[in-house]
């Protein structure tokens, strides 16, 4: 941030979107002049307690001045008592500032509203970052959310899900054919350790988006044409093609006009894996627009 905050064209707006791998803060004027940016570690609403979700509005108002009102739009952010814990934490970093809390989903969306000033009749985003989820909506206003069940019961073609299926890949791999793939010396060479059996331990103290960040060795591999990481982004595209269909079904039938819109950094960060998904979704609903 640069120049006299006190100088700085009043209203100021603060808008907060996190996930599980980083949060991002914007500072903003009325005219949406961009006048600040702060990055943040991971802001998932569901693996922070209290204090650790203050300290983390804290490390955003430390680096930029007093907004006049600020929006925080959470992953993990559900239910009425997701948005308090957002509220809460909120008023105390920025008292008697005007908050609205949201999660990452009604973000994605807002992003695409001001950028085309149209609303489809249905629309379903598809996000695969760390963690996954397709949510859709109507002109109506009703909602349809498919996936989200988090990263031991759901998150399917997510980072973290393309992760873990080649930790399992190589290690079933090493126990039937005697040999450690390839696509597991990426991983151990990424992780410096010397072992396979090294990680056990890794894996056992690792969270969620340390896992999640070995995705980017399964692309790298993929990118090689190596077969096991090619049958694991295939997995990961089926599946996030799959709930996109279903979550689009739910809203509109099988015959409306959808919007698909993409977001999260495992598909944004990779351009022929958001490709093949286009793909397979233009394939499983003729005339969808992405």
């Amino acid at each position: 941030m640069t120049g006299n905050p006190k100088q700085l064209p009043r209203p100021l707006f603060l808008g907060f979107e996190g996930g599980g791998t980083r949060g991002v803060a914007l500072l903003a004027d009325e005219r949406g002049s961009l006048l600040g940016r702060v990055e943040t570690g991971p802001a998932n609403l569901r693996l922070l307690d209290g204090e650790q979700l203050a300290a983390l509005f804290r490390s955003v108002a430390a680096r930029l001045p007093q907004p006049d009102a600020l929006a925080i739009g959470l992953a993990g952010a559900r239910s009425k008592a997701d948005l308090k814990r957002i509220l809460v934490a909120a008023e105390k970093i920025w008292p008697g500032i005007p908050c609205h809390a949201s999660n990452d989903l009604e973000t994605a969306f807002a992003t695409v509203d001001d950028a085309d000033g149209k609303s489809p009749a249905v629309r379903v985003l598809v996000l695969s970052g760390t963690g996954s989820c397709c949510y859709g909506r109507i002109a109506d206003g009703k909602t349809v959310k498919v996936g989200g069940w988090g990263h031991l019961l759901g998150d399917r073609g997510s980072g973290y899900d393309i992760a873990l299926r080649a930790l399992r890949t190589v290690v079933a791999a090493y126990d039937r054919d005697e040999a450690w793939p390839g696509l597991g010396r990426r991983i151990l060479h990424r992780l410096a350790l010397n072992e396979p059996s090294d990680l056990i331990s890794w894996v056992q103290s690792a969270d969620k988006s340390q896992i999640a960040g070995l995705a980017i060795e399964v692309f790298a591999a993929w990118h090689k044409k190596d077969k096991f990481a090619a049958g694991i982004i295939s997995h990961a595209r089926d599946n996030l093609a799959q709930s996109a269909i279903g979550c689009a079904k739910q809203l509109g039938g099988s015959r409306v006009p959808v919007q698909f819109i993409f977001a999260g950094g495992t598909l944004l960060k990779q351009p022929r894996f958001m490709q093949q998904l286009a793909a397979q979704i233009r394939k499983l609903r003729p005339g969808s627009v992405i």
